[in-house]
């Protein structure tokens, strides 16, 4: 393949995945780990994308990718990771559920053998999901409804959330940079985001590994204010050190 029908393909798995690694791109494509560098450092030189430690992520900071992109993004991948992330909530529970694909995901694992659960929501694709039940009691958030994804934000959010003290906030995130910090690209998401934190005896936190090193402007914390991550892939060694050292657990899913 010609090196400038490369780049056009990097930059679209880029824009759709929000960030590949290199050794991603060298299976993909089958060119060595050197091509695969000499192609990422050319792209961030024009500007088409973000250089970043093991591969390229997207040059907007302040920009997610479309909720129909996210949508069909790394689903198996995010199917794992709630699956997993339901064996740890017991029936009877009382948990948030975010704004975010991976979150939908495991509103979807909680279908099949979970029962009585009590939930409350600012995402009503989760609420229109689950209120098919009969035996999970649902809540939904008031707030201003974003009509691209179904989340549900604003100061009405904020102040709905901080009547409730809930089992488990479950959460998903756009991004975790190398230092630990947790990011976001919505201001007004990440406040509803802390405010579950806030009001959650234990948190969750389920990403598939594309979030790893991928950028976003809003930080929301760390992952040292996370009690449990559940992903697809071991972390970089960056973010696999900052959990440990923050005795954050990170149960990675085989398969």
């Amino acid at each position: 393949m010609k090196a400038l029908k490369r780049h056009q393909e990097i930059i679209e798995l880029v824009q759709t995945q929000g960030f590949v690694s290199t050794e991603e791109l060298v299976e993909r494509f089958d060119v060595s780990p050197q091509t695969i560098r000499r192609d990422l450092n050319e792209l961030a030189e024009a500007n088409k994308i973000r250089r970043n430690h093991g591969g390229a992520t997207i040059v907007s900071s302040s920009e997610n990718s479309s909720y129909q992109i996210r949508q069909v993004s790394h689903q198996s991948e995010k199917s794992k990771v709630a699956q997993e992330l339901v064996t740890h909530i017991p029936d009877g529970a009382t948990l948030f559920i975010d704004i975010g694909t991976t979150p939908e995901a495991v509103a979807r694992a909680l279908m099949s053998k979970h029962q009585n659960l009590r939930i409350v929501t600012n995402n009503i694709n989760v609420a229109t999901l689950l209120m098919s039940k009969p035996d999970f009691k649902v809540i939904l958030a008031g707030g201003e409804v974003r009509g691209k994804d179904g989340g549900v934000t604003g100061e009405a959010t904020l102040d709905f959330i901080s009547q409730f003290r809930l089992d488990f906030g479950i959460l998903g995130i756009s991004g975790i940079d190398f230092d630990g910090s947790l990011l976001d690209f919505d201001y007004h998401e990440v406040r509803v985001k802390r405010a579950i934190m806030e009001n959650s005896r234990c948190v969750f936190l389920g990403v598939d590994s594309s979030k790893f090193g991928r950028n976003a402007m809003v930080k929301l914390g760390t992952l040292a204010d996370i009690d449990l991550v559940i992903t697809n892939e071991a972390p970089p060694e960056e973010i696999a050190l900052f959990a440990q050292e923050n005795d954050t657990p990170v149960i990675v899913v085989s398969g």
